[in-house]
């Protein structure tokens, strides 16, 4: 990764319920076609990560880990979370941007940022444990966030998400969260959005970099990664200069620019990441 090679990526199996009249059965069905269509494409150059999550770097194949965005799917069912599981799913983000069986999104609104995670979705976080999946909590309110360091015995992580004092997003992370995320061992994913760096204006790499060193200085070094989110919004909100995975070294360079170390950007591209997989996954 860190030599402008990417041998391994989260793919998202995100569904907008909105798109579905709020029907949380029928997204749960589209979730298990994108699985599906997800196993169809392995071959030589591509395949699913499986129960061992070894990385197929040495036979130049891509790794997909599969995950799901919109933990809603679930309908108020944990054997849904256990026939996931079993289909590759090893991640699942708790909620999108609407409020959920697990909890409720982000928001400007402090009395909705306020709610922590319902009854069932602590029975969640508590199954998903027990599988050895990823807790996501990028998208989830801070109630719920806090909720999850509270009842998760795993560390969890915040895929796409920045931070919140250099870009007042209420999808970023307070230094508080910041600082709570590293204590338990969870990584959060540097989001390329232009939004969520900046604000106004479209960012750059020294954005990025910047978003890094504050995290880390918060957090810790072995609790920063990258999270681009590169098919979540429209390209011109990317950074000046990046517009897909093969632009990745203008990152390394922004970080070195910024005195982000080769050690520190090493386990930005992989190596916190492999370990939080290890960790949760009890390798």
């Amino acid at each position: 990764l860190i030599q402008e090679e990417s041998v391994a990526q989260f793919f998202a199996c995100y569904v907008n319920a909105r798109e579905y009249q709020w029907d949380w059965n029928r997204a749960y069905q589209a979730v298990l076609e994108m699985i599906d269509e997800a196993r169809a494409e392995e071959g030589d150059c591509f395949e699913i990560a499986d129960d061992s999550m070894k990385i197929g770097h040495e036979k130049k194949t891509l790794t997909g880990i599969l995950t799901v965005e919109e933990g809603g799917v679930l309908g108020g069912d944990l054997k849904r979370l256990d026939e996931l599981c079993e289909r590759g799913i090893r991640l699942l983000t708790l909620t999108w941007n609407y409020e959920n069986c697990i909890g409720s999104p982000n928001s400007r609104d402090t009395k909705v940022m306020e709610r922590g995670l319902t009854d069932f979705g602590r029975d969640v976080v508590e199954r998903m444990n027990e599988l050895g999946m990823i807790v996501d909590v990028s998208h989830l309110s801070d109630g719920g966030f806090w909720d999850c360091i509270r009842y998760s015995k795993s560390p969890v992580t915040a895929s796409h998400s920045n931070a919140r004092s250099l870009c007042n997003h209420p999808r970023n992370l307070s230094d508080e969260m910041l600082h709570a995320l590293g204590e338990k061992g969870g990584v959060a994913g540097l989001n390329f959005y232009s939004v969520f760096l900046k604000g106004n204006g479209r960012a750059t790499a020294d954005d990025i970099a910047a978003h890094a060193k504050w995290m880390i200085n918060r957090a810790g070094e072995d609790a920063v990664a990258l999270g681009t989110d590169f098919d979540g919004f429209e390209p011109d909100f990317l950074p000046a200069g990046i517009s897909g995975v093969q632009d990745i070294e203008r990152i390394w360079e922004g970080m070195r620019r910024n005195g982000i170390t080769s050690r520190q950007a090493e386990k930005i591209a992989y190596k916190n990441v492999m370990r939080l997989i290890r960790e949760v996954r009890r390798l």
